[in-house]
């Protein structure tokens, strides 16, 4: 025979005063999930939505932009500034050339910018994570066809692949890292 531990009849006036209480506070939890973190900013590319940090991913990059840009060689050519790449995108075409450029940075540049100093190393790393998070999120769009690739946005990658292929992989990957404010300020000037 099992021993049977009685505490009581529970009363439905305390059973239905926590009900209110836990449905408020799951509602609560949701809707701040749902919300941005303080510093995220959301960026419309085309029908694409996604939310960044950009204080952090700034932050990151002015903490290591005179270290990084100290290690480009050539200053006289530039990976993302050419006339064509992308200051006259298109807003239709704005969802994929972002597609394409972050995952240019997650897979070109970001990997073979190390350095000795584990200070910029820590950096590099936090602004490659914000990429990935977003990469992903404009890859949802891609799935969904919400995130079409236009011949212009096409063209304009191909010249910004160019430049970057043009030189030895890491210089050309310090040289786009040392470039990533001009990727910012579009993508600010163009939300």
């Amino acid at each position: 025979m099992r021993n049977i531990l009685f505490l009581g009849p529970v009363s439905q006036a305390a059973d239905m005063r926590g009900s209110p209480l836990f449905l408020c506070l799951f509602s609560m939890s949701c809707w701040v999930n749902l919300m941005p973190t303080a510093g995220d900013k959301i960026f419309h590319f085309g029908a694409c939505r996604v939310s960044m940090s950009m204080t952090e991913i700034r932050a990151g990059f002015t903490a290591i932009k005179a270290n990084i840009q100290s290690r480009d060689p050539i200053r006289t050519l530039s990976i993302l500034s050419h006339p064509q790449s992308l200051y006259k995108v298109k807003s239709s075409d704005r969802c994929c050339i972002t597609h394409h450029l972050f995952t240019f940075y997650v897979d070109k540049v970001f990997k073979h910018c190390r350095t000795e100093d584990s200070f910029v190393n820590r950096k590099i790393s936090s602004i490659a994570n914000s990429f990935l998070s977003a990469r992903r999120k404009l890859e949802q769009c891609h799935e969904q066809n919400n995130c079409v690739c236009g011949e212009e946005s096409t063209e304009k990658f191909k010249q910004i692949l160019a430049n970057y292929e043009g030189l030895n992989v890491t210089s050309a990957a310090m040289k786009s890292l040392g470039e990533l404010d001009i990727l910012l300020d579009w993508m600010e000037k163009s939300r």
